[in-house]
């Protein structure tokens, strides 16, 4: 299986060995664009892995700060205690690029980012941009992602 994103139709899609579409999911991609730079909060475009896994076994709506469960579960009267606050939720599915000098190594590296793909707020519009760099999903939609794929599953980003 591969991970397909495309930015400019703000979707991610499941493909099997074929090529052909086996999920399709809504996401919402950097609101500053496509880009590759460590501070740009650009999502990264090219060939990545997933790294790691992040967060099996815990609850829907789990808040992760720096890849690590902070023992909140997020509620929109937790949201509105801390607006701005990036919300990081669920599970974390962790990015490398694949291409030194562009996504890989040096000010471009997507790990070194610390670039996922993410549950966010039910409250928060998919579909259109409006992430960090990362790439948000409808939590329930990850949970259904992380359960079918694997570390070392190929994620293709495009614009």
């Amino acid at each position: 299986m591969k991970i397909r994103i495309d930015i400019g139709r703000q979707a991610l899609d499941l493909l099997d060995e074929a090529g052909e579409v086996l999920r399709h999911y809504a996401v919402s991609t950097a609101a500053n664009g496509a880009g590759e730079q460590r501070g740009s909060y650009r999502t990264p475009r090219g060939k990545h892995v997933i790294r790691a896994k992040i967060g099996a076994g815990q609850p829907a709506n789990t808040v992760f700060v720096r890849r690590r469960p902070t023992g909140e579960i997020y509620s929109p009267q937790l949201g509105a205690e801390h607006p701005g606050r990036d919300w990081i939720l669920t599970r974390i599915l962790w990015l490398s690029g694949c291409e030194p000098g562009f996504n890989r190594l040096g000010e471009c590296d997507t790990m070194r980012r610390y670039v996922y793909i993410h549950g966010t707020p039910d409250e928060v519009e998919l579909g259109k941009p409006g992430s960090k760099g990362c790439v948000r999903m409808r939590n329930s939609d990850l949970l259904e992602l992380f359960e079918l794929v694997e570390a070392g599953t190929g994620v293709e980003i495009v614009e």
